[in-house]
């Protein structure tokens, strides 16, 4: 029998032990690493929401892109940029309120793709690289949802509740 000095042990679905010191470092090291997978996809999108508010602002302002403008996608493309910033802070703070901000601007992005879509088709004055540049949005926003919700499932099934990024550090004194 072990003494209270050995490490506790668990028995694998295959037979083999395994400590539970190893089964909790595995555990905690998948935290820190998905913690870390968080932080990228929102640092993805405050980068993108920087790029697409830079672009936007600059054409607002007089820029020539090359292509005929079509103002309300324009219009709508900066002030989005503005909730693609927003989108990343939440999802650096908040697994499932970001996962809920990406699904909000992905369905968004995917509407104003179709009405655009179709207005190209009925012969509108909107560019084939409008419908690119929208095209590739929405796919971004797919992309960060769909990243967003695989961790959320995977801290669903694990019974773990990560730990939001707070604003404030908790106070240690008290």
């Amino acid at each position: 029998m072990p003494d209270g000095n050995q490490a506790k042990e668990s028995m694998k679905p295959n037979g083999k032990s395994v400590s539970l010191s190893m089964l909790l470092e595995t555990e905690l090291n998948r935290l820190h690493y998905e913690r870390i997978s968080q932080d990228i996809l929102a640092f993805a999108a405050v980068l993108f929401g920087l790029a697409t508010i830079i672009a936007g602002t600059r054409v607002l302002v007089g820029a020539d892109p090359g292509y005929i403008v079509f103002r309300p996608l324009l219009i709508y493309n900066a002030a989005m940029g503005i909730a693609y910033v927003a989108a990343g802070i939440i999802m650096w703070r908040s697994l499932d309120h970001g996962k809920y901000a990406a699904a909000t601007i992905f369905v968004l992005n995917f509407l104003v793709l179709g009405t655009i879509g179709y207005l190209y088709a009925v012969g509108s004055a909107v560019a084939i690289q409008s419908i690119c540049a929208m095209t590739f949005r929405t796919l971004v926003w797919l992309i960060l949802f769909l990243g967003l919700a695989w961790m959320s499932h995977r801290d669903k099934i694990s019974g773990v509740k990560r730990d939001d990024h707070p604003i404030i550090p908790p106070d240690d004194a008290g």
